[in-house]
């Protein structure tokens, strides 16, 4: 393959986001799709939940409109919030014409209807899903429809290590015109040129030492727009899922929220209930208050997990309404429809990133990011749950319209120089990199998780500067490879969300800290916005 590649449309990830953005505009542009690991890898493919949605003639946009501010603790853009929101049963359609297979019912008048579910924070039943796997549903169908587009080129095996920007060629204006990329095949850095370019990387889990998300997880875009001068926004607003499976052999494997949508109890050790103790919503509190629940049960009685039951239910009822759960459990020993299951929080979706607007824009022409890896206004403070694939599909709608309406944006493309590696070696000691990622993940989750104090937050910085500094020496000298790529995107989103916990001197959404637990709407009702160049 070349070391130098022209396309319209560059997408890095390979998620709903990015899949369905690559699909809108396929018919019109060249779209290459870029994917870390195998192109299924994400997010998306593992999300059970489902889509939330406006269907029920007895919801309405109203209604969700108002569950999601709520959740979001006064931080949601509410014009964001009503255009996304309005934009809910279109993308349903849309879903269906692909190809994918919603779960539905029977119907009053004989037919079938979209079954939907309940989840934390919604007020109706509103998710549209496809039994527990909802994402798998939407990934495959995606992913079968884009092989099949001959204008869409799909890179299972590159990560994109920088963007490349006029700015830094030494032109003006400054525009993204592409991105290096490590093709992890061959172990070679390509040149990538495009007249846009998209960041759909999804979150940041992996920052944390426990995490539902997969190893992708990175916070590659995000670093990426950072470096490339894109502003950020409500980094600490880190959103825990309450319950994934506790289990010395089951890696990251998230419970869904619809166990509790469909009766499911958290339970202490003994068997008793606890979640009436902490807001009268019970088990469909919004995960910020649920996750906090559990983690202070925890630490109040020393145990390492709480349960999560749903035996109460009937057993065919279990087994049909999460196929994919009861498998899955049972490959450890645990049968839910007889036994309660051990869970824990873990790290699970990142409501801030880089800032754009409801189209995708950053502050970067040429640049555009969707889904998780972005921040819109849409989640405010906390995400209110299946929100989030929401998100993805709209705004990569709204991303793809801007890019066909762009008509300023020149076809001939400036020369780039290819990845220089003159003066870098091999590593010698790749036990450093595997180190500081240990290192860096930990401290995360024990200064800057669930519940924070001002104290664990410094010495989090003090600690992530350090870090910092080693790894940027490591990656002047050494050939990149793949983790040490990762780490120094890892280290630099874990800085932002430091400095951003730490200008946020209230308790608020997925914020908590002991020195200022309560809410301050006179000083912080505002985004937290970080800029390149701000140090504070």
């Amino acid at each position: 393959m070349p070391h130098l590649q022209d396309c319209d449309v560059l997408i890095i990830g390979s998620g709903a986001a990015g899949l369905s953005m690559a699909l809108h505009l396929a018919d019109r542009f060249t779209v290459a799709v870029l994917a870390k690991g195998e192109i299924f890898e994400g997010a998306t493919f593992y999300a059970q939940g489902g889509v939330s949605a406006v269907i029920d003639q007895n919801d309405s946009i109203e209604s969700h409109v108002t569950d999601t501010l709520r959740a979001g603790a006064g931080l949601c853009h509410a014009d964001v919030v009503q255009s996304i929101v309005q934009q809910g049963s279109d993308q349903i359609a849309w879903l269906l014409a692909k190809g994918v297979q919603f779960t539905t019912t029977a119907s009053a008048d004989g037919g079938q209807t979209m079954h939907l579910t309940q989840e934390g924070g919604h007020s109706q039943r509103r998710v549209v899903h496809a039994e527990d796997a909802t994402g798998r549903a939407i990934e495959t169908t995606l992913l079968e429809q884009a092989s099949a587009h001959p204008r869409i080129s799909l890179w299972p095996e590159h990560l994109a290590i920088d963007l490349i920007t006029t700015g830094k060629l030494g032109r003006t204006p400054d525009r993204c015109i592409g991105a290096y990329v490590l093709d992890k095949t061959e172990n070679a850095v390509r040149t990538i040129r495009a007249r846009w370019c998209v960041l759909a990387t999804g979150g940041a889990g992996k920052v944390y030492l426990y995490t539902s998300n997969p190893d992708v997880a990175t916070g590659d875009g995000i670093a990426m727009a950072w470096r490339a001068g894109c502003a950020v926004a409500n980094m600490e607003f880190v959103q825990f899922h309450p319950t994934c499976l506790y289990h010395p052999h089951a890696k990251t494997f998230l419970l869904t929220e619809a166990l509790r949508g469909e009766g499911g109890v958290l339970r202490l050790p003994n068997g008793e209930r606890f979640m009436h103790r902490f807001d009268e919503r019970l088990e469909l509190a919004p995960r910020d208050i649920v996750a906090r629940a559990i983690d202070y049960e925890m630490k109040r009685l020393g145990s390492d997990f709480v349960y999560l039951d749903i035996s109460h239910k009937p057993a065919d009822f279990v087994r049909e309404h999460f196929p994919n759960v009861y498998r899955k459990c049972l490959e450890f020993g645990i049968d839910i429809t007889t036994q309660p299951i051990p869970v824990v929080p873990a790290a699970h979706y990142l409501c801030g990133g880089i800032v754009t607007d409801l189209a995708g824009r950053t502050s970067l022409p040429g640049l555009f990011a969707i889904g998780e890896a972005a921040c819109t206004g849409l989640h405010g403070a906390n995400r209110m749950a299946s929100n989030s694939l929401l998100e993805c599909l709209v705004t990569a709608t709204m991303a793809a319209e801007a890019i066909v309406s762009d008509e300023s944006v020149p076809c001939v493309l400036p020369e780039v120089p290819p990845w220089d590696e003159r003066l870098v070696t091999n590593a010698d000691e790749e036990v450093v990199v595997a180190h500081n990622w240990d290192e860096l993940r930990r401290f995360m989750w024990d200064y800057v998780g669930i519940v924070r104090t001002t104290k664990r937050l410094e010495r989090a910085r003090r600690r992530v500067h350090l870090l910092r500094g080693e790894i940027s020496e490591f990656y002047a000298n050494f050939r990149v490879t793949s983790d040490l790529i990762e780490l120094r995107n890892l280290v630099q989103v874990a800085e932002l969300i430091i400095r951003c916990a730490l200008k946020r001197k209230e308790s608020r959404g997925l914020h908590f800290t002991l020195d200022y637990p309560e809410r301050d709407d006179i000083n912080y009702a505002r985004d937290t916005i970080l800029r390149a160049g701000d140090f504070s």
